[in-house]
């Protein structure tokens, strides 16, 4: 039923099963078990759902208590209606709604590696333990009640109140978290699930007892991984990194494009070592049409086969005579992205909607992306340039006055002026009203860089960071400078922001994404455990159990 559903697919397909995509009503009166993926917007999978008109069948066979696995928007469906489409019901099978979180101050959507605090013991948990750190991406969410007490699985808290991560109920069960995108642990979890519902047990009760719980369950910071893909001049596709920038060799540019390894296996080392997202920003994809650039989608069918946290892919995401923006992220969801990037063209549609006095047109591609996938799966790259003045009142544009005298002329005070074509040309848009557009516009989380600390190893523009993250409501992601786990212990502990990228340092084995995770937790604040990456069956080699019946994906 999911218009993406190449990350469950793979992840079940890893576990030993088999899948066939729910098309008629027949395939779900046959069905021995069903998973209903989640991607999108609410209205968008209940429109699906009665346009084909299995809302009837889907809701009698739930009913029946027959195998159910319900994840995130596939979660959602389960209750009666949501404030994120307005008119439109769901299957109503549990009580409650599904309302956006509302408080002040709060990043939304929820996205990230957060916990669970189990409520009731159950087979699915098998395996588990409370200090687990699984993946959400969220804005809306279902508030417990002594309506839907019964159903209730886990809670999860998220500022000042907490909201039903998972349900359970005889064989039917579901999740707001993406247990495809959790690594280990998520495995694990649809490990249990589909062992159960094929070995014909009537429930997933449980009787062990429910163990200790964590107190407050606790958002982890993320650390994310990123490689830069670009084709060498023989035509291999290789992970490269510049400093501001600058992939080549030499410094007159003309030197053979930096080599640091396969995008594929440098992805799976990386998941391997604890990453909590994989990022693949295609570097020349400005120059070709991504939908005729078959290497960078083949990179991501593979990566997604064996990696099983989230990926983010950016390049040549853009309107063209030959295909809209919304069709090449199409095309990368397919392969197995779960959220896409966009650069230059979020600069031209924020540049466009500060001029028609901040109306949107509802054609930009963050908005026909978001519209369709959701917001959470857009994100932002923005990639400023400090432009230095003596004063602030040498410039209309907001500025920032720097601990010391930085400028060419010792300059003191500085804006941000947003850049594009790769940090090239230099806009007169600075980066506050970048991305107060682009959230406007749909955008779900704000990649920050800075091309004056790019591969400079001194830290993170802390200060830029900072103010960015005040400016918005939405995740974002800190790119650019790092050269040591403190640099990202500085990060998190000065900045309220959710993510910290880096990768030259990852890639040139200066420092391990365990060593950050290390660090950060050190210092006393929640990080994700490292090594996550091997099956929960596999033991050296891998073994899982096989099914010659297989599950049906809606």
């Amino acid at each position: 039923m999911c218009i993406r559903d190449s990350s469950l697919r793979n992840a079940v397909k890893h576990l030993g099963y088999n899948t066939k995509e729910v098309t008629s009503i027949a395939d779900i009166e046959e069905a021995e078990c069903i998973i209903f993926p989640g991607v999108g917007a609410f209205g968008h999978a209940v429109d699906v759902l009665q346009e084909r008109g299995l809302a009837p069948a889907l809701r009698k066979y739930i009913s029946e208590d027959r195998p159910f696995l319900g994840i995130c928007i596939g979660f959602q469906v389960l209750f009666g209606s949501s404030q994120e489409s307005p008119g439109k019901r769901g299957l109503g099978l549990i009580a409650g709604d599904v309302e956006r979180f509302s408080t002040p101050g709060l990043s939304v959507p929820h996205m990230g590696w957060n916990q669970l605090r189990r409520t009731k013991s159950s087979l699915l948990s098998k395996g588990g333990k409370s200090s687990d750190f699984l993946y959400f991406v969220h804005s809306f969410c279902v508030q417990p009640t002594e309506q839907n007490k019964e159903w209730v699985l886990t809670e999860t808290d998220y500022g000042a109140g907490s909201f039903v991560s998972s349900v359970q109920k005889g064989r039917v069960c579901g999740t707001q978290y993406h247990p495809e995108k959790s690594g280990a642990e998520g495995l694990r979890f649809i490990s249990n699930f589909l062992e159960s519902s094929f070995s014909g047990a009537l429930s997933l009760e449980s009787e062990a007892a429910l163990g200790e719980q964590v107190g407050k369950t606790q958002l982890s910071r993320r650390v994310i991984a990123c490689l830069d893909v670009r084709s060498n001049d023989q035509g291999d596709l290789v992970v490269t990194k510049g400093d501001q920038y600058d992939v080549r060799e030499t410094d007159d540019h003309e030197g053979a494009v930096r080599n640091l390894g396969k995008p594929v296996a440098l992805a799976q080392e990386y998941y391997e070592l604890g990453a909590d997202e994989i990022t693949f920003l295609n570097i020349t994809s400005f120059r070709e049409n991504v939908l005729n650039d078959l290497p960078m989608i083949k990179v991501l069918q593979a990566a997604s086969e064996k990696i099983f946290v989230p990926l983010c892919v950016g390049g040549g995401i853009r309107d063209t005579d030959e295909f809209s923006a919304l069709e090449v992220a199409d095309a990368y969801f397919r392969a197995g992205a779960d959220k896409v990037s966009i650069g230059s063209d979020a600069v031209a549609a924020a540049e466009a909607w500060h001029q028609a006095g901040k109306q949107a047109t509802g054609t930009s591609c963050m908005e026909t992306i978001s519209r369709k996938y959701g917001r959470q799966a857009v994100v932002v790259s923005v990639d400023p340039k400090r432009v230095y003045v003596k004063s602030p009142a040498e410039t209309t544009h907001p500025t920032i006055e720097l601990a010391e005298p930085q400028g060419p002329d010792g300059e003191r005070f500085c804006w941000y002026a947003c850049t594009v074509q790769g940090g090239r040309k230099v806009t007169d848009l600075d980066v506050f009203q970048l991305v107060e557009a682009c959230e406007a516009l749909g955008a779900g989380e704000v990649l920050l860089n800075s091309i004056d600390q790019d591969g400079q190893g001194k830290g993170f523009d802390l200060q830029l960071v900072e103010a960015v993250k005040r400016s918005i409501e939405i995740p974002v992601i800190a790119s650019s400078g790092a050269g040591t786990p403190h640099h990202f212990v500085l990060l998190f502990s000065q900045t309220p922001v959710e993510a910290g990228l880096a990768a030259g340092i990852f890639h040139r084995k200066e420092v391990g994404i365990d060593e950050v995770k290390a660090a950060v937790a050190g210092a006393g604040m929640p990080a994700r455990g490292a090594a996550c990456g091997r099956s929960p069956q596999s033991d050296g080699e891998d073994s899982y159990n096989c099914c010659s019946s297989p599950c049906a994906l809606m």
